[in-house]
This record gives C-alpha cells, structure tokens and sequence, in this order.
C-alpha cells in the first residue's frame, strides 16, 4: 500500500508546477482545503509555496454534511465554501487560489466571484502524490493543448465515430472552449493537475446521436473499467435511453434515477485527452482510496463525454458522470483530430 507521507521528491514535483502557474517570490496564495481533504497534499502545497518564498495562508473548512441521495464522486462542484461570504472575500484577494478541495471548486458555485477581480484557480485533484508525480505537467504540453483549444474554437462540427458503433454530432458553434495543460498565468485562468484536456461545453439542443462505450472504456463515478458495453442514445443533449443487459448498463441506469433530476442525462462537456504521461491501464494498478481518478480523462487520444451541470446551456445538478472511450475517431469539421484513439498532426 502506498504511503500518504511527505517526500522530497514530491516536494520538487510541487514546486515546479507552481513554478508553471506563476507562483514565486510574494505571489499572494490562498490554499484552500477542507476537513476530508488530503492531509499530506496541503502539507506539499504549503512546503512549496514556502520554498518559492510564496505569500500564503492555508483556509480549511469543514467538509459540509451529505444532502445527496446516493455518493458524489467527482464533481469539480465542492460546495465546502458554503456561500460564506468571508471566505469568498478572502480568496477574491490573493492571485493563486490553490485548491485542495475534495471536489474541487472547478464548477462551484461561488467560482465566478471569487475570481471577478482576476485570481487565477489551480485544482491539485485529490489523488495520491504519485498519480500528481507522474502526471506532473510540462511547458511542451501547453503548446499542444492550447493549438487543440484553437482547432475547437474555429470548428463547427464535432463528430465522434468508433467501429464500436458510437457515431455522435455536436454543433460546436459558439460553445465555450477550454481546456488546460495543468498550469495557466493569465488573469482568471483556471488550471488543475493531472491536466491535459481540450473540451468544450456544447449549447442547447446541439448533441445528438449514438454512444457506444465498450469493454475495457471508463466510469469514473465509479472508478471502474467498464466490463460489458451500454448504448447510450442522446437527443438533443439528453440520453434518452441506455441499452445493455448486464451490470454496467444497470449500474448508470440507477444511478441516474436516483437523483429524481432530468438534468442528470444532459450532457456537461465533450473533448480528448493530451497527456501522454496519463495512463489507461493505471487504474488497474491502484487501490480506489488511493485516487480520484481525474488521471483517466487526460489519457492522450480517449474521448471524454460528460454528464451533469452545463451552465452554458443553463443546467445545473449535483449529478456528474466523466466517462472517457477509448479507440474513438474525433473530426472537427472535415479535420481528424484523433484517429481510433490517437492523436493526429500537431495534436500528436
């Protein structure tokens, strides 16, 4: 079993992504953490800000109490903050926000005003320091990950197709893009770690088509490969119908209806991974408790296909599927960008 203690090497792996984030002599940072968060990543991210002569404060709330009817997994969504407004004030006023949540605060409701007067947000996901050490960014990646955010933003069209069966469209036109290497400097700029992402978040009534994810494709709710196929069929963003006999398919089935929220089936954000350092085969070789499984949407080439909250198409639930494919075909317009799970071109 893996140790959750501190280690130098972990300590410099810390200190370089920080490093890439802006963070040196005075930066202002607030860590902000809560009572479930990993003891031993707030100690790394403290050890690191001092190292780098950082201005920094470390804000642990408690982990507020359950109001969901089954268990989140996740989200991006904490909702530690709680709406306190001395909180919000405090983050407001210091450049890095490093956030050591459980959840995260990625979608958080109070996001968009803690960084109004230009904070910069860096999500260390909660997974073990060797999952962060080996999926540690890299000045490379962001070259790579930003020329994927342009393709998306000149496209139209985003077509997913796979000799599984998937064959999904969505009108990419106006969607809000992102996506990051793990690291961001700009005013406002939000990064997280393990990073490696191009994504978008499709509008209204813009995703329709089939979704087959097959043997050996992920859930990362979850935490698990997916050991039988489901057919999923979308309508105008919404899965309308999930087919498959077997357990998977009543697993995703259950869950969804649990939260009593048509929500729940509309798609949040489509995209691929970039990092080549992320690894499909990982999960296999950790224990759950050891991660969080956001190593599983950057792996390069996978499709990553999301349920839940999409605030662009003005929908918001607590409900969060991430669910990367692999061996899929992604077009934008009539440019391939992956090729049955690989990247293409420059993307490459």
């Amino acid at each position: 079993m893996l140790q959750e203690i501190v280690e130098g090497k972990w300590i410099a792996s810390f200190v370089r992504v920080f490093t890439l984030n802006g963070i040196g002599q005075d930066t202002p940072v607030a860590i902000v953490a809560e009572s479930q968060s990993r003891p031993v990543l707030i100690k790394l991210a403290e050890l690191a800000c001092y190292q780098l002569g950082a201005d920094f404060a470390t804000i642990t709330l408690p982990t507020p109490p359950i109001n969901t009817p089954v268990p989140v997994r996740s989200t991006g969504a904490s909702e530690a903050i709680q709406h306190k407004h001395y909180v919000i004030e405090a983050l407001k006023r210091v450049e890095v926000v490093v956030d050591l949540t459980v959840e995260g605060l990625l979608h958080a409701e109070e996001l968009a005003e803690i960084q109004s007067e230009g904070a910069r947000l860096l999500v260390i996901c909660n997974e073990h320091p060797e999952i962060l050490e080996r999926c540690e960014p890299t000045a490379e990646l962001g070259s790579k990950v930003m020329a994927g955010i342009k393709m998306l933003h000149k496209a139209q069209t985003m077509r997913v197709t796979s000799e599984a069966g998937t064959d999904l469209t969505i009108d990419v036109r106006a969607a809000p893009c992102g996506g990051t290497p793990g690291f961001s400097t700009r005013s406002a700029g939000v990064s997280h770690w393990p990073g490696g992402l191009c994504l978008c978040f499709p509008g209204e009534n813009t995703v329709n088509g089939t979704i087959v994810m097959n043997t050996g494709d992920m859930n990362l709710t979850f935490k698990a490969y997916l050991r039988d196929p489901i057919t999923l069929t979308v309508d105008n963003d919404f899965v309308t119908d999930i087919a498959g006999d077997n357990l998977d398919a009543e697993l995703f089935r259950s869950y969804l209806a649990a939260w009593n929220d048509p929500g729940a089936y509309g798609f949040s954000h489509v995209g691929w991974g970039m990092n080549p350092a992320a690894r499909w085969e990982a999960l296999a070789m950790y224990d759950k408790r050891d991660l969080q499984a956001t190593e599983f949407r950057a792996f390069a080439g996978n499709f990553l296909f999301s349920t839940g909250s999409n605030p662009y198409a003005k929908r918001f639930t607590p409900s969060h599927y991430d669910l990367p494919m692999r061996h899929c075909t992604i077009s934008l317009d009539d440019q391939v960008v992956v090729e049955n799970g690989v990247l293409q071109g420059e993307l490459a």
